[in-house]
């Protein structure tokens, strides 16, 4: 069964407080509808225990990396964090459709997110060194990024400030993935009494995109266990 990992990084768990969510659901109602034979599995950031690069995990990846070894002469503590990390990934990797809902803050993403993320760098399981540079192996798989901004990031002085967005889609695109455009609600901060009209063409937007991804076909080769 094909499967949609739906990934929020807001600590508001709360749809009704969360406008990034509210959108996220309609995003949601809508593919489901189109597409019930694709199991739904959400992930919430601030509900997870999400593996941190410390110590432990810079050792674990040198040592078996380029240090020559074994993943039993690592430390207890090696191999505990770098099987977690490994668990997090073949999780990520075994999805076909994968919606995140995420809001800028300070310019960029959540750091939460980025703490997942870092977890799915993975040499010749998420990506290959090639001659020409890395090569994603996350391939045949749509993605798409619902973001909600309390100023206004797509034109103006902020245009270029805007990390959050640039950040996650660089990212999919970079482990293979087929990231779609964006979907956007920005402005409602400042433009309070605008809120429901910004709100409304999001969701609107949302559904389209909902539509797109549903009709699109993915053609995964590999899923949990690529290496």
């Amino acid at each position: 069964m094909p499967k949609l990992l739906y990934i929020t990084a807001n600590p508001k768990s709360d749809v009704r407080l969360s406008k990034g969510a509210q959108i996220g659901e309609v995003f949601l109602d809508t593919f489901l509808q189109e597409r019930p034979d694709v199991e739904l599995e959400r992930m919430h950031l601030y509900e997870m225990e999400i593996p941190q690069i410390d110590m432990d995990l810079l050792y674990a990846r040198a040592k078996l990396s380029f240090m020559g070894y074994s993943f039993e002469q690592l430390s207890a503590g090696e191999q505990e964090k770098f099987t977690a990390m490994h668990a997090l990934a073949d999780r990520f990797i075994d999805a076909d459709y994968y919606v995140f809902v995420t809001p800028i803050w300070n310019l960029g993403a959540p750091a939460i997110l980025k703490a997942f993320m870092d977890n799915m760098f993975l040499i010749n399981k998420t990506f290959i060194s090639t001659p020409e540079g890395p090569k994603g192996l996350l391939t045949g798989r749509k993605a798409i990024h619902i973001q909600t901004r309390g100023g206004i990031y797509s034109t103006g002085p902020l245009a270029d400030f805007e990390m959050g967005d640039q950040y996650i889609t660089k990212v999919l695109t970079f482990l293979g993935m087929d990231v779609m455009d964006t979907v956007v609600a920005e402005g409602m901060d400042h433009f309070p009494k605008k809120a429901p009209e910004i709100m409304a063409k999001a969701k609107e937007k949302a559904v389209e995109s909902a539509k797109e991804m549903a009709g699109s076909k993915v053609s995964i080769q590999l899923k949990a266990g690529l290496s």
